[in-house]
């Protein structure tokens, strides 16, 4: 593994040495005898895995061409997708009712949390890689590169999935024309692949890819529009639906509620599924706010990284919540929830009041919500590729620049031809399926960074003074900072990567035993209840202890507010929600993050 001088590696002079001069870690095993080469490749193991980059590193190679709007409408067409048509629907019949506009506000605050989290790495380091890049500046190599890893599976299987499902609803609107001809030409007799190939898909993403590589200033202005035109879609469903408004449907009495036929509709009312429904709908709207974090992808192609990409997170959040908001307002208004049709709830709505032309308008933003939402799946993939590849992680080739366009033309062909494979191979349930949990994975990171680096100590603050030894008193009185430092040490640093550590495991002990047994949680089972009380406990104490720690002086341009409490929320909700996904999804990661690790050991062995 070649290491460039130009990569600005921090804490790694001997380890970049080392393989400069040919001393690859076979070699250092190898060489001293077995014991004394064990150790070395141990130490020089531990020092490749552990280096981190400088967040002032290197030297722009993209174009700086997108402003703040450019980057907000990325936002919220990469988030705002065709779910905005259907979420509200499902959240209010099946889990919240009426009030999904809660469970929308709570999804909502708890996505503002990471938001806010992207929004101060994005001012910090403005390059292109998003988590992988903030993670390599703060955890170090090794957990980079699992970061990256997990979001290249991410990003690949969100632009696959996007691409088949307009090719589906396109094909619905077409009265099937495009999947009865592609069946009857090119028919495939497998269980575990598609019933056809579906060139349509493969076509629609290689357009997409071509014309990011072929400039990015002009795939965001298509951007701009469909996001516009989804947005007055969205306008125009809010505005006619207020129209035909009854807040009665807001009161239903409890006899009102259908009864029977193998379904609950709860007790009616504003939240007739209680607030266990409002929670379990919030847990379900979060992942309709997945996709801002596109906008830190763009760091390197900012004009003003430091301003515009803080300001476009926020604001797409910001949009997305009053879309949101406000489709879900108009649907339980206009029907009551319990008649609400899970998969298409607009059209539904709108045959009932007579408007069936209304359907078309409906159909216009679908497509338009699926092309912006193609377009941000597709961007932030080539320079989470670019960046790795910059770094030695992947092949070098795939990091190549168009010198013309400025952009990562190798990756972003490369990415588009192994999308648009899975998209044309596969059906949309099966990509649907292996979603959702690196993205989450990143969050939590970005988040555990935040506390890391807040709390880290720079150049000025490093003294002659502090002592070289360590001792356990000296430990333990820094735990809540009895000494009341006011500058980070080499001490509070190392308390704080302890910390955070220990806030992490914490995390996944009490949101492991919520998620399993929140019935009897709620029931009041002591077993269960003790669990959680212990686990607050220590949430709590340790979020306390973190707080107690000298702040670095750095100055930034954005920084989060309330830390740790605000990233240690964000921490919290991602992990309940990694604990929520099936266990399918945990066995494909496991299997996909395994691949990733023995290419990794592949690429620092050679």
């Amino acid at each position: 593994m070649s290491f460039p001088e130009d990569n600005g590696y921090t804490n790694t002079r001997n380890a970049r040495g080392d393989s400069r001069n040919g001393l690859s870690i076979k070699q250092a095993y190898s060489n001293g005898g077995l014991k004394a080469g064990a150790v070395r490749a141990l130490g020089l193991a531990y020092r490749v895995l552990s280096r981190r980059k400088a967040a002032e590193e290197g030297v722009a190679r993209l174009a700086r061409v997108l402003s703040a709007l450019d980057l907000t409408a990325l936002g919220v067409g990469s988030t705002l997708g065709v779910g905005v048509y259907v979420l509200a629907g499902d959240v209010a019949k099946n889990y919240a009712g009426p009030a999904v506009v809660l469970s929308f506000l709570l999804a909502a605050v708890a996505s503002v949390f990471a938001g806010l989290c992207y929004a101060e790495f994005g001012a910090r380091v403005p390059k292109a890689g998003s988590a992988y890049v903030y993670s390599y500046v703060c955890v170090g190599e090794f957990i980079a590169f699992i970061i990256g890893w997990n979001l290249i599976l991410e990003y690949i299987i969100g632009a696959a999935s996007v691409t088949k499902a307009l090719s589906e609803y396109l094909d619905s609107l077409l009265d099937k024309a495009i999947s009865s001809r592609l069946l009857e030409w090119m028919p495939m007799d497998s269980p575990h692949l598609a019933k056809y190939p579906d060139i349509f898909a493969f076509s629609v993403i290689m357009i997409f890819s071509v014309s990011l590589a072929f400039g990015v200033k002009e795939s965001t202005k298509f951007n701009n529009f469909c996001t516009g035109v989804n947005l007055c879609v969205v306008l125009f469903v809010i505005i006619s639906g207020s129209f035909k408004a009854d807040t009665k449907n807001w009161r239903i009495p409890a006899e009102e509620v259908p009864k029977g036929g193998g379904r609950d509709f709860g007790s009616g009312g504003f939240a007739p599924y209680g607030i266990a429904g409002i929670i379990r709908g919030a847990a379900v709207c979060f992942y309709g706010f997945i996709g801002f974090d596109c906008v830190a992808t763009a760091g390197e192609e900012a004009r003003r990284p430091q301003k515009s990409i803080p300001f476009a997170v926020v604001a797409s959040l910001l949009v997305v919540f009053l879309a949101y908001c406000g489709v879900s307002c108009v649907l339980t208004l206009v029907l009551p929830y319990y008649m609400q049709d899970e998969k298409a709830p607009f059209p539904y709505v709108f045959d009932q009041l007579g408007w069936s032309w209304a359907k078309y308008a409906v159909s216009v933003g679908a497509v338009c919500a699926l092309c912006s939402s193609l377009l941000g799946s597709v961007f932030p993939l080539p320079r989470i590729i670019y960046a790795m590849s910059a770094d030695g992680l992947l092949f070098r080739f795939m990091g190549g620049v168009s010198e013309k366009f400025h952009t990562p033309i190798v990756g972003t062909v490369v990415a588009g031809l192994f999308t648009g494979t899975l998209a044309m191979l596969f059906e949309l349930e099966q990509l649907i399926h292996m979603m959702s949990i690196g993205t989450l994975l990143a969050y939590s990171m970005v988040a555990s960074c935040v506390l890391l680096l807040r709390y880290e100590r720079t150049q000025s603050t490093r003294t002659a003074s502090e002592p070289t030894r360590m001792s356990i008193r000296g430990c333990v009185r820094q735990v809540f900072n009895v000494d009341g430092l006011t500058t980070p040490t080499q001490l509070s640093a190392t308390t704080v990567n302890v910390l955070v550590t220990l806030y992490g495991v914490w995390c996944f002990l009490m949101m492991g035993s919520i998620s399993g047994h929140g019935d009897a949680i709620l029931s009041g089972a002591p077993g269960p209840l003790a669990a959680v009380v212990v686990g607050s406990f220590l949430v709590l104490t340790t979020l306390y202890a973190i707080s107690r720690q000298p702040v670095s002086d750095k100055k930034l341009a954005f920084s989060v507010p309330l830390v740790p409490w605000l990233p240690g929320l964000s921490i919290l909700i991602n992990v309940y929600l990694m604990l929520n996904l099936d266990y399918m999804t945990w066995i494909r990661f496991s299997v996909w993050l395994a691949a990733g690790q023995y290419f990794f050991i592949i690429k620092l062995i050679i």
